[in-house]
């Protein structure tokens, strides 16, 4: 839960948060760094389950993070309710994710959006919004076209919160 519900606040979320979610925060995080934003922005991960709590970020995806000059320090977490009123922006990496979020808040949020809606015009599909693929079981690649989509939306993501938009 944030300490300061008045600042502005992103809340990555997936299904385990140890691939996606925390690949999201690390490269947000960094973006805010850059842009001299530090303290200026709440931002934190978490998963739909817990299963994973308490655990680094998937060993594969901190290696394709740091080839990138990315620090995933993050350890997961399960999502709660207090989430979905403390953060001013909920960014899902799927559809899934949406539809847990939902439930968890039992019904739709104005606060929770999918990463995709994020994503520059050349990246978006005809048919929607993108999901962001989990590389869990995957290869290499899938790792670093996470890392692609979410490094393409971040700082849309970034514009949006620090304008009081959920939308982008």
């Amino acid at each position: 839960m944030p300490d300061d519900d008045s600042q502005p606040g992103v809340l990555f979320v997936c299904m385990g948060n140890i691939c996606r979610s925390p690949a999201a925060e690390g490269v947000f995080r960094h973006l805010v760094h850059e842009r001299g934003l530090n303290g200026s922005v709440r931002i934190d991960s978490a998963g739909t389950i817990g299963h994973h709590a308490g655990q680094p970020a998937d060993a594969r995806m901190r290696r394709a993070a740091d080839r990138r000059g990315y620090d995933l320090a993050s350890r997961a977490r399960k999502v709660d309710a207090d989430d979905l009123r403390g953060f001013s922006l909920v960014v899902a990496m799927d559809r899934a994710n949406v539809d847990d979020l939902e439930a968890l808040h039992g019904g739709a949020s104005d606060r929770v959006r999918l990463l995709g809606e994020f994503l520059p015009d050349e990246m978006q599909n005809h048919g929607g919004p993108p999901d962001v693929p989990d590389p869990y079981y995957g290869g290499d690649y899938g790792f670093e076209q996470v890392l692609d989509m979410v490094e393409a939306a971040c700082p849309a993501i970034l514009d949006a919160v620090l304008n009081g938009q959920s939308e982008p």
